[in-house]
């Protein structure tokens, strides 16, 4: 009976080691699963700085009033205009290169929130297109102006550059500075954004002067396709037509592949 006695105590003290050793196990597993949740949760939120929520990407808020936008020095500007701090500094660092090859480039529009891209879009729904029907009006404009909320010059990253016309760049001076632009503004951080579509971008035509400062609008785009949806589109002459012209998909998104790219590596 002794040996019995002694053999039971023994299986029970590996049973219980045995079990011991298993929920330990288990629990190493779980904390290791939810320390690699918590990671990816961290990655995810430093990816996007803290000043960055839905009302800044929709143009809805006073950059006049905001630390980290700047008045484009008299001198490069065609008036008064606003961007981001990095982007001025990028921009005249480029302007700076640009004059020593015998170009020059001026900022003739920059920064617009949503009361000034509204004003842009209900004078071409009331007045300029007025007499077109409202689904192909909707088109019509956009074939140049962004419906608010959805503008790229709302973020304070994108620049229109010397002239408004493409017909400017095709030739003579325009077109030195243009093919400037084409070789060397990477190097600087600027892309042009609306290219041509003939390989099959989508959305606005093609403007050579409006240029982006993709290290911010790249991060930018990625936090405006997280966060905002159709329903955040509205306020203006015709916003109704956001979704049916799939205004996310085909414009905020028809942009130079090039971009694109950069976007996709932000991870």
């Amino acid at each position: 009976m002794g040996f019995s006695k002694v053999l039971i105590k023994l299986v029970i003290v590996v049973f219980f080691l045995g079990f011991f050793n298993c929920s330990k196990k288990e629990k190493a597993v779980k904390i290791a699963i939810k320390t690699s949740e918590v990671l990816k949760k961290k990655d995810t939120v430093l990816l996007f700085p803290k000043y960055l929520n839905e009302n800044y990407v929709l143009g809805k808020f006073d950059y006049t009033k905001n630390l980290d936008f700047v008045l484009v020095p008299q001198e490069n500007a065609s008036k008064k205009i606003y961007v981001r701090k990095e982007v001025l500094a990028a921009f005249l660092k480029m302007n700076s290169a640009a004059k020593a090859a015998g170009v020059s480039f001026q900022i003739i529009s920059g920064t617009r929130n949503f009361a000034h891209q509204k004003r842009i879009w209900n004078y071409k729904w009331n007045e300029k297109y007025k007499n077109i029907a409202p689904l192909e009006r909707a088109k019509k404009i956009l074939e140049f102006s962004s419906m608010p909320s959805t503008s790229r010059h709302h973020w304070g990253t994108d620049i229109d550059i010397n002239n408004l016309n493409n017909a400017y760049f095709k030739t003579g001076k325009g077109l030195k500075e243009y093919q400037w632009l084409l070789k060397n503004a990477h190097t600087f951080g600027f892309y042009q954004v609306y290219t041509s579509k003939e390989q099959g971008r989508t959305g606005y035509n093609e403007e050579k002067w409006h240029w982006s400062y993709v290290p911010l609008s790249s991060l930018y785009l990625k936090f405006y396709n997280s966060k905002v949806n159709v329903e955040n589109i509205n306020g203006f002459e015709g916003f109704s037509y956001a979704e049916e012209l799939h205004v996310i998909k085909e414009y905020v998104n028809g942009i130079n592949p090039e971009i694109l790219k950069t976007n996709s590596l932000l991870k």
